[in-house]
């Protein structure tokens, strides 16, 4: 079982992946983890992305699929895999179809976390970091002991400059901007699953379940 898991910054994507690879056994290919190991090892790729990086550009399209395309092909994957921020444009998607084709894999659902723009700023913007041992707590959701202090160090909270409203707002658009022609391509193929991201983590996994279990 392949899937493509998709959803805005503080949907939960995170969260679900680690269940879906704990009860299914599916391996998580997450482009940014990709990244991240190509630039530790200096690989070609690695070392053609750092250099559109370096410069504040987007990594082109042609080498993240590249990155992807090669990993997929190197690895076995005995129960399937979950794409976790790939593909991000249509361009992506239309070469997803080529690799399937070309490495004989098929994509059986694309999971889309539907969650309201003003929950997932609550989310996001309530986050509060601790500055001595990198903690993570939340106002509303999992807030300390004491406010403005680190149940695990004592250390000071603090909101990252990425997480106030106003960023959160822009790394939404630039989401909705990015996402929103995929949501609609693979609603056309009819392969879009829609699942209420504005519930519990353990009430989301239980309609992927589900969604999944009626494929």
């Amino acid at each position: 079982m392949n899937i493509i898991l998709m959803g805005p910054p503080g949907a939960g994507k995170g969260t679900q992946a680690a269940r879906l690879v704990e009860k299914y056994g599916l391996v998580q290919i997450s482009t940014g983890d990709l990244f991240r190991k190509a630039l530790r090892e200096q690989t070609p790729l690695g070392v053609t992305a750092q250099g559109f990086m370096q410069k504040g550009l987007l990594v082109p399209d042609e080498v993240t699929i590249q990155m992807v395309k090669e990993y997929i092909s190197e690895n076995t994957f005995e129960n399937g895999f979950i794409l976790d921020g790939f593909p991000r444009s249509i361009q992506q998607a239309d070469e997803l179809v080529n690799m399937a084709e070309e490495l004989n894999f098929t994509i059986d659902a694309v999971i889309n976390l539907d969650i309201p723009t003003d929950k997932l700023i609550a989310r996001l913007s309530g986050r509060r970091t601790c500055k001595q041992c990198g903690s993570t707590f939340h106002i509303v959701y999992n807030p300390p002991k004491t406010e403005g202090i680190c149940d695990n160090c004592g250390g000071e909270l603090y909101q990252r400059e990425d997480e106030s409203e106003e960023a959160v707002q822009v790394r939404l658009n630039t989401y909705d901007e990015q996402t929103k022609p995929l949501i609609d391509y693979y609603t056309v193929k009819g392969q879009l699953i829609n699942v209420d991201g504005d519930q519990s983590m353990d009430d989301v996994f239980k309609d992927i379940e589900k969604c999944l279990e009626e494929k």
